[in-house]
């Protein structure tokens, strides 16, 4: 059986979705610099101009197998909270948990991009922009005001802007040395000092 044949076969998967999870597998193990079609190729088994058959080229199979990613990472993390429920700076503090655990899975993969911005628009047309952590953390803000329980004048916004922010600066601070604080200020730190500006 040639490879190509036995690849498509393995675990009942198409060719193209072996592909997706064989780059994802890598992306997971050893992030994206450097990742080329060769390596792709022969930890799939397949030829090396296989993904052609299947892509447009390997960054639109770069960025397919980083939003597969991304996908898996958020699977892994616990339920965001509900708004009404518990206390917003409890909630806040979940939310901001959820968004420090998954950058530091993510931002070093792509970070690894920065010198390919084909395969970071591809990825931007392929996500979901309303699934993204930031617009769920956004929505959350926006019910807590309409439940009251923030002010009405609150800039949720900003506010969001703010913890996603936070969390930008501390996990590239570990990938960038020196590019932030050297102890960040706690989680609860944060949510408080945010929380003085905004709860009624």
């Amino acid at each position: 059986m040639s490879p190509r044949k036995a690849a498509a076969q393995r675990d009942g998967q198409s060719l193209p979705d072996l592909l997706v999870e064989t780059t994802r597998q890598l992306i997971d193990t050893q992030g994206t610099v450097g990742l080329t079609v060769r390596e792709i190729a022969r930890r799939a088994g397949v030829a090396d101009g296989v993904l052609y058959n299947h892509f447009s080229d390997k960054e639109e199979l770069v960025a397919r197998a980083l939003l597969e990613h991304v996908r898996e990472t958020e699977a892994d993390l616990d339920e965001l909270p509900v708004p009404g429920e518990g206390t917003v700076a409890d909630n806040l503090m979940q939310h901001l948990e959820y968004g420090l655990t998954l950058h530091e899975v993510l931002v070093p993969a792509f970070v690894g991009l920065l010198g390919q911005p084909k395969v970071l628009r591809r990825f931007a047309e392929l996500s979901t922009r309303t699934s993204h952590w930031h617009d769920r953390l956004l929505r959350y803000l926006e019910a807590e005001r309409i439940l009251g329980r923030l002010r009405p004048e609150s800039r949720v916004e900003a506010a969001a802007a703010l913890l996603v922010g936070h969390c930008h600066g501390v996990v590239l601070a570990e990938v960038l040395p020196h590019t932030g604080p050297e102890v960040p200020p706690a989680a609860e730190s944060v949510v408080r000092a945010l929380l003085d500006g905004l709860a009624p």
